[in-house]
């Protein structure tokens, strides 16, 4: 099983994130085709990478530019791909336009004024959220947060389908949709939040996976199916979830 999933891995970490990745790991199109379910691992290998660097910063400087420069790196290694989609996303579906005219505004490279705004309102909860998680949970949130945005995707891509057909990031993976790596990613994002935050964890994953179930009806109800950006916007969107929950839960002096 190993040797057959190691190459979808690399070709996911290749994918999502700016890491270069050599090709003998990683493959061709074949091998990302069939990564899907490796997104919630590679968004583990991120959650790993950003606690790792949170916990050397919070010990030089002040939790608020620890929680700063920690998200930088986190958007910095996946090379702002979530992001980009968030603002597409924002300007196609908050115009009020009919689905043909939502997914040309979409497929436009330029950034309107409501893709910039939701852009800076998700960037800002999450830097000031990150920053009011106390120190005894803050590493188990920054963990947890590139998890429930991968699987996130791949519930998406679990439920909807692909509406750009030929085209795009997404038309990739259209060839081996399956629901059973919808199942799979919740089963990650539930053993991943019960073994770093225990009852915590458990309200991150049920907020998570509620948001992301909450934004995918909405895209079915907009165009009819998911995008390429689309997945990039509930990445973004889920991954406010478990800096929020923690935030709420330190605040409430809750225990793990």
């Amino acid at each position: 099983m190993l040797r057959l999933m190691y190459k979808p891995f690399f070709a996911a970490l290749q994918f999502l994130t700016v890491l270069p990745v050599p090709a003998r790991l990683s493959g061709g199109e074949r091998e990302l085709a069939r990564a899907a379910p490796c997104f919630p691992l590679v968004g583990l290998t991120i959650g790993v990478a950003g606690a790792g660097l949170d916990f050397v910063l919070g010990a030089a400087a002040p939790c608020g530019v620890a929680a700063m420069l920690t998200l930088i790196f986190m958007w910095g290694l996946t090379g702002g791909l979530h992001l980009d989609g968030l603002a597409d996303t924002a300007d196609g579906f908050l115009s009020s336009r009919p689905r043909e005219r939502i997914l040309e505004i979409m497929k436009d490279s330029s950034t309107g004024p409501m893709g910039v705004a939701v852009m800076v309102a998700v960037m800002g909860l999450k830097i000031t959220s990150l920053a009011a998680i106390p120190d005894e949970l803050r590493w188990r949130a920054i963990l947890l947060m590139p998890v429930a945005g991968r699987c996130a995707i791949v519930v998406m891509m679990g439920i909807l389908s692909y509406v750009r057909p030929g085209a795009g990031l997404g038309a990739v993976f259209v060839s081996s949709r399956s629901s059973f790596d919808a199942f799979w990613a919740v089963f990650v994002l539930v053993a991943a939040g019960w073994l770093a935050g225990g009852w915590m964890g458990v309200a991150i994953w049920s907020a998570s996976m509620t948001l992301a179930v909450g934004f995918v009806s909405w895209c079915h109800r907009k165009i009819g199916g998911y995008t390429g950006d689309t997945l990039g916007a509930v990445c973004e969107l889920t991954e406010t979830v478990p800096f929020l929950m923690a935030a709420l839960w330190g605040h409430r002096g809750l225990g793990i």
